[in-house]
């Protein structure tokens, strides 16, 4: 265990970091990327780019995408459930009841038990509605669903989720489908320092760049779907977010070195030539 007690393993202890695997809800994942299958032009261009990816965890909105018609084209006939932890999310609900709802059909249909809980409250902004997504948990967790919330990066929010019996906390970066990257680094740090669940970023990241940061500041993995979809090549997007969620890892296990206000050499200058 290192000093928060997560278990993240000290750079060579096992060797390749990298093979350190994520674990959530009992299970266990090579990959730390997360995707969503929206905005894609077809299931084709999904699956696809799924695979560039190497993600293993797939999250479908039940409300917006076919998982329940399988007399009719499905997503599930492009990404096999044997294959990839599908993780069916109410997106698009507004209502803790909605929510609830939508999670009991997806189980109905045999996804899983397996959810991501998504509540929302401002339909501009795509703000999570705090108070209905911990009504929602306390229903689901209940009930024997494995919650997954979406939620805002507050820490207090995060640590009720937490005691809720969630099996992750997901805090968003930025609001959904920004762009706009990790906006407030500090409360990230604090949920993740108290976090005996994965903190799992979700929602605002734009580039690899901001997917690398959030694996460096200790995430346990990080959810995204426009910044691969709506990129002019998804593909290379995707392959881009591989690497860049790899390399924050292992920047993360390596350790940073420490700022400071002014140089130091890289060279010892005792014992140089006069």
């Amino acid at each position: 265990m290192n000093s928060k007690g997560r278990g993240f393993p000290v750079c060579g202890e096992r060797g390749d970091t990298l093979n350190s695997q994520f674990e959530l809800a009992g299970k266990k994942f090579n990959s730390r990327l997360i995707v969503g299958t929206g905005k894609y032009k077809d299931f084709v261009e999904t699956r696809r780019a799924v695979e560039e990816c190497g993600a293993q965890i797939v999250t479908v909105a039940v409300r917006r995408v076919n998982i329940t018609d399988r007399n009719s084209e499905n997503l599930l006939d492009y990404l096999d459930p044997k294959r990839y932890q599908i993780l069916p999310n109410t997106a698009g609900c507004y209502t803790a009841e909605e929510a609830v709802r939508t999670c009991r059909l997806a189980r109905e249909v045999g996804v899983g038990d397996m959810v991501k809980l998504e509540v929302i409250g401002d339909q501009k902004t795509l703000f999570p509605d705090v108070a209905a997504t911990l009504e929602a948990s306390r229903t689901l967790v209940k009930e024997g669903f494995k919650v997954l919330p979406y939620i805002t990066d507050d820490p207090v929010a995060c640590l009720r989720l937490q005691e809720i019996g969630c099996v992750a906390v997901m805090p968003l970066a930025a609001p959904i489908g920004s762009g706009l990257g990790i906006r407030n680094p500090y409360n990230l740090a604090i949920i993740i320092e108290q976090a005996k669940v994965p903190v799992i970023v979700d929602a605002g990241v734009g580039t690899a760049s901001d997917a690398a940061y959030a694996m460096e500041l200790g995430c346990d993995a990080i959810l995204m779907n426009t910044a691969i979809a709506g990129a002019k090549d998804p593909l290379a997007m995707a392959r881009a977010m591989k690497l860049a969620v790899e390399a924050g890892r292992m920047a993360y296990l390596a350790g940073r070195i420490e700022r400071k206000l002014y140089a130091t050499a890289s060279s010892p200058i005792t014992g140089m030539i006069q």
